[in-house]
């Protein structure tokens, strides 16, 4: 029984992991810190992960080997930020209904307002930007109620992040990014199976 306890929270405490390194690449490009701890990861198989997951994170490692803190600036710009605005809109509200600022944001901000989640007012962006919804997932998961993860991340994030990942994977951009695209791809599939199945 210890044991059985033990893994669940070892992969509790990985699941957190993902998704707050998820949330800092998307939020901002990685500093040189960052891109080292990525170019010295451990990358042997875990049990606790798919075979497609597994096989993201090397390319990540790759990835963050071969690119400079300067390079991935200048992606993470012309990606998300660029001139009037990047390749790609992290935005949910964009992906589910074409337009910035509308209705899925506002459920949003309902559902966070009842999690007892407030704006930080130093973020400009809106709520429903992928890496703010990947940190409540990270927190959510540490909180340890499956009932939240499960209904929070149906509701705001397995309707569009399949599309956006895709749509990173293919930009003209992205490098280092594309390696991200792979990984939060691979993982979000596995979470979704994950919350699917739990009642």
């Amino acid at each position: 029984m210890e044991s059985v306890l033990q893994t669940a929270q070892e992969e509790s405490a990985l699941r957190v992991e993902i998704y707050g390194l998820l949330a800092h690449v998307f939020r901002k490009a990685p500093d040189q810190t960052v891109l080292d701890w990525l170019s010295s990861l451990d990358v042997e198989a875990n049990q606790n992960v798919s075979n497609t997951m597994a096989a993201s994170w090397p390319v990540l490692k790759l990835a963050a080997q071969t690119t400079t803190v300067l390079a991935v600036e200048e992606e993470y710009q012309d990606l998300f930020i660029g001139i009037g605005r990047g390749e790609i809109v992290p935005f949910g509200s964009w992906y589910l209904t074409g337009s910035l600022m509308e209705m899925p944001l506002a459920h949003l901000r309902r559902d966070l307002m009842q999690l007892g989640f407030q704006r930080d007012e130093s973020v400009k962006e809106p709520e429903d930007h992928i890496a703010a919804l990947l940190e409540v997932m990270a927190m959510l998961v540490e909180g340890g109620d499956r009932h939240l993860q499960q209904v929070f991340f149906n509701r705001h994030i397995a309707t569009w992040f399949e599309r956006l990942c895709n749509d990173l994977k293919k930009a003209n951009s992205a490098v280092f990014y594309s390696a991200v695209a792979e990984l939060a791809l691979q993982f979000l599939l596995v979470e979704k199976t994950r919350l699917i199945e739990v009642n």
